[in-house]
């Protein structure tokens, strides 16, 4: 394990300024912030707060399924959620048509900068 001085954030090794303004014109972080529904400056910022702080968690919310239906999503019942993690864990599932429109996986462009600092070229 490595010692950490108290208070200190584990993260970035370049100004954050300059990554963020890589993030905000890599065509790959613009296809993502798309993909999930974000703001690009947003989805930029979301990811920025985990990538200075590598100790920090993602968030979980819990909301009853009257809320979720309150605010337009589709809720599943148990058996169907079961039924999912079922065909999930036995490869069953194809790529989405939606996921598959994103083109996430399908960049041919150089990749975007690396948020460690560190380069992915081999010399």
């Amino acid at each position: 394990m490595t010692q950490e001085t108290p208070g200190k954030k584990r993260g970035l090794k370049r100004p954050v300024e300059v990554v963020r303004a890589e993030l905000l014109n890599d065509a790959d972080t613009k296809r993502i912030a798309k993909a999930v529904g974000m703001e690009l400056e947003a989805y930029v910022d979301l990811v920025l707060q985990y990538a200075q702080d590598k100790d920090k968690e993602p968030e979980l919310h819990v909301v009853s399924d009257e809320e979720l239906r309150a605010n337009g999503f589709n809720v599943v019942s148990p058996e169907e959620a079961a039924n999912l993690l079922i065909a999930a864990a036995k490869g069953e599932l194809g790529v989405s048509q939606e996921f598959q429109k994103s083109e996430f996986e399908s960049s041919n462009g150089p990749k975007g900068p690396s948020l460690s600092g560190e380069s992915d070229k081999k010399g």
